[in-house]
């Protein structure tokens, strides 16, 4: 019997004065609660719970509720130009003439022939640029215009050799190139 009382000592005296100690029995103690609850609930229904995959897809809008995306703003604005100036489809023809250059056109007489069509942003982006560099071509067909808002739209010129992609602005009703980019074929 001394063994037995050896053993009840060291357990409270010891074992469950530590922290070790403590958290087995505070994990003894949570598993014998749900242990003790499984028992009494009984066998649980196995087609309830989280468990068991739908039969149909979840959704979260009803599919009769229209489009989910972006709400409809209608078509947008059209561009809006200053009376005397040129219209984007006009600025963008210009720009497009002297972006494409003449044969022999120094980087100075190109830069100046596109600064009165480009914003300063661009006309500083624009600054050391080698015309030889820049892609080329001949127009390939008509000028798209893509309005974006009253004072911002998007130009595709289609060239033999790609498309170029000019970006307008308009912040006082002078349209203005603001940006360029270049897609090959």
């Amino acid at each position: 019997m001394s063994g037995v009382r050896r053993a009840v000592e060291f357990l409270v005296t010891r074992v469950l004065r530590s922290r070790l100690g403590i958290a087995i029995g505070i994990a003894v103690l949570v598993f014998g609660i749900i242990g003790a609850a499984r028992l009494v609930s009984g066998p649980g229904d196995p087609t309830s719970g989280l468990s068991n995959r739908p039969n149909r897809p979840i959704t979260t809008v009803a599919p009769t509720a229209g489009d989910d995306g972006a709400f409809s703003t209608g078509p947008p604005p059209s561009p809006v130009t200053r009376s005397g100036e040129l219209t984007p489809e006009q600025t963008a023809k210009r720009f497009v003439t002297a972006w494409l250059g003449k044969p022999g056109t120094t980087a100075e007489q190109w830069q100046e022939d596109l600064r009165p069509l480009s914003t300063p942003a661009l006309t500083d982006k624009l600054a050391g640029v080698d015309p030889s560099g820049v892609p080329v071509g001949q127009t390939d067909g008509d000028v798209t215009l893509q309005p974006r808002a009253e004072n911002f739209v998007e130009v595709l010129v289609p060239l033999d050799t790609g498309r170029l992609r000019l970006e307008l602005v308009a912040p006082d009703g002078r349209w203005l190139v603001d940006a360029v980019d270049w897609e090959q074929k």
